[in-house]
C-alpha cells in the first residue's frame, strides 16, 4: 500500500470520527437521546466513504484531498446548523448529498473539460441572464433580504442566481481569456478584452444595483485573478484596482446601505444596540470562546442575528474555540492551494484559467466574510462556503468542486 494512500485512510478515519463524535454529542444534549443526530452522523459517514471509495477506485488519477478536505467543512457545518436549528441541518444534509452527487456525476459523466472550451457564447449567455434575475425580480415583486435584492421565490422554493451565474462568469472569462495573445499596440491588446471587460462589469453593476455587495467583492478578485493569470500584465490589474476605488466611491455616495455598511465597519460599539448589534454580538461570541470554546451546546447563538449563515463563524469560535476556527482556515486554505496546484499542472490553458478562476471563488468568498465578521471589512451577507446553511452556495461548491476534480484527472 502506497504512503499516499495510507495518509487518505488516516484522514478518512478521523473524519469519521469527528463526525461521530459531534454527532453523538449533539444526541447526548437532548433530553431523550436524540437519535435523529446520530442518524444524521452515520448517513455522512457512508456518503463520505462511499465517494471516496469511487473515486479511489475507479478515477486514482486525481486529487486526493480535494473531496476529503470538503468533507471535513460540510461535516461541520451540518453539525452547528444541527445545534442551532435541527430543521436546517436536514435540509442542509440533503443539499450535501445533491452537491457530491453533482460533484461525482462531473467525475463520471463528463469529458475532457478542454472540450468544453468552445462554448464561449453559452457561457455569456447564461451570465448575462443570471446576473439581473434577482435585480428585475425585486424590481417587479418589491422584495428584499435584508436590504438586498438577491433572492428569487417560486412558490416554495427559492435561490440565489448570483450564485449560479458566478460558476457562468469564470468558464465564460475562461474561454475568452485563454485566446489572449500578447500584441505590440497597446489598441490593439486591449481590444482582446473590451469584451470580457463588458461582460464583468455588467455583472459588477447588477450586484451593485442589487446592494449585494459581497458577491461584487468576490467576482471583482475572481476577474481581477484571471486576467493577471492570463495576461501577466500589472497594469491591467492596477486599472482595474483604480476603476474600481472609483466605482466604491461612486456607490458610497448613492446608496444609502453602504453608507450603513460603511459607518456600523467604522464604529461598530457606537451602534451596538441598532445597526451594529450583529457585529457586537458576534465580536462578544468570538471572545467569550476564546482559545477552546465553551463546548458544543453551551453558547449563544440565539443571540446572534443570522448565525446559521453570516455568522456561523461566530458560533463556531464561541462553542468550538479560535483554534478550530484557524484550523477551518487552514482547510480553506489548502482547498486554494489544490487548486492552484491543479491549475499550474494542467497543460490546457482553458482547463488552467478554469482552476484558478474557481479556486479564487473559495477563497475571496471565505475572506469576505470571515473579514466583515472581524470587522476588517465592511460585512457583507454571504455564506461561509459549504458550512453555512443554504442550498444555492452547497451545490455551486460543490460543482466548482467538481470541475477542479476533473481537471485534476486529465494533466
Amino acid at each position: 500500500m502506497s504512503q499516499a494512500l495510507k495518509l487518505e485512510k488516516r484522514v478518512l478515519k478521523l473524519i469519521y470520527l469527528l463526525c461521530l463524535l459531534l454527532f453523538t454529542n449533539l444526541a447526548l444534549l437532548q433530553k431523550p437521546f436524540d437519535s435523529k443526530a446520530l442518524i444524521i452522523g452515520i448517513v455522512l459517514c457512508f456518503i463520505i466513504g462511499l465517494s471516496h471509495f469511487i473515486l479511489r477506485k475507479y478515477y486514482p488519477d486525481g486529487d486526493k484531498f480535494m473531496l476529503i478536505f470538503s468533507s471535513i467543512l460540510a461535516v461541520v457545518g451540518i453539525a452547528v446548523l444541527y445545534r442551532i436549528d435541527s430543521s436546517f441541518a436536514f435540509k442542509q444534509l440533503v443539499w450535501t448529498i445533491f452537491g457530491i452527487i453533482g460533484y461525482m456525476t462531473i467525475v463520471i459523466a463528463l469529458p475532457d473539460l478542454k472540450s468544453f472550451a468552445k462554448y464561449k457564447k453559452i457561457y455569456m449567455i447564461v451570465t448575462l441572464i443570471f446576473m439581473p434575475m434577482a435585480l428585475i425580480y425585486g424590481l417587479i415583486f418589491k422584495t428584499e433580504t435584508y436590504g438586498a435584492m438577491n433572492w428569487v421565490y417560486i412558490g416554495p422554493i427559492s435561490f440565489q442566481p448570483s450564485e449560479f451565474g458566478k460558476i457562468a462568469l469564470v468558464l465564460y472569462l475562461s474561454s475568452s481569456l485563454m485566446k489572449y495573445e500578447a500584441k505590440n499596440s497597446l489598441k490593439e491588446d486591449f481590444k482582446q478584452l473590451i469584451e470580457p471587460a463588458l461582460v464583468v462589469m455588467f455583472s459588477l453593476a447588477c450586484m451593485v444595483l442589487q446592494t449585494d455587495l459581497g458577491s461584487t467583492l468576490i467576482f471583482f478578485g475572481i476577474s481581477v485573478t484571471m486576467l493577471y493569470i492570463a495576461t501577466s500584465k500589472k497594469k491591467y490589474v492596477f486599472t482595474c484596482l483604480g476603476l474600481s476605488a472609483f466605482g466604491a466611491l461612486g456607490a458610497y455616495g448613492v446608496f444609502g446601505h453602504v453608507q450603513r455598511r460603511v459607518k456600523i465597519w467604522l464604529d461598530p460599539w457606537k451602534y451596538a444596540t441598532a445597526e451594529g448589534y450583529q457585529i457586537v454580538q458576534g465580536l462578544y461570541a468570538i471572545a467569550s470562546g476564546g482559545l477552546f470554546g465553551v463546548g458544543l451546546g453551551n453558547g449563544y447563538p440565539d443571540l446572534i442575528f443570522a448565525s446559521e449563515s453570516d455568522f456561523i463563524f461566530a458560533v463556531i469560535c464561541e462553542e468550538f474555540g479560535i483554534i478550530f476556527a484557524v484550523g477551518l482556515m487552514i482547510l480553506y486554505f489548502l482547498l486554494f492551494y489544490r487548486g492552484i496546484r491543479i491549475a499550474f499542472l494542467t497543460k490546457d490553458r482553458f482547463s488552467l484559467l478554469a482552476a484558478v478562476g474557481f479556486s479564487t471563488m473559495i477563497a475571496c468568498q471565505t475572506l469576505v466574510i470571515v473579514g466583515g465578521i472581524f470587522t476588517v471589512i465592511p460585512l457583507t451577507g454571504i455564506t461561509l462556503p459549504l458550512i453555512s446553511y443554504g442550498g444555492s452556495s452547497m451545490l455551486t461548491m460543490f460543482f466548482a468542486l467538481g470541475i477542479l476534480q476533473k481537471i485534476s484527472e486529465e494533466y
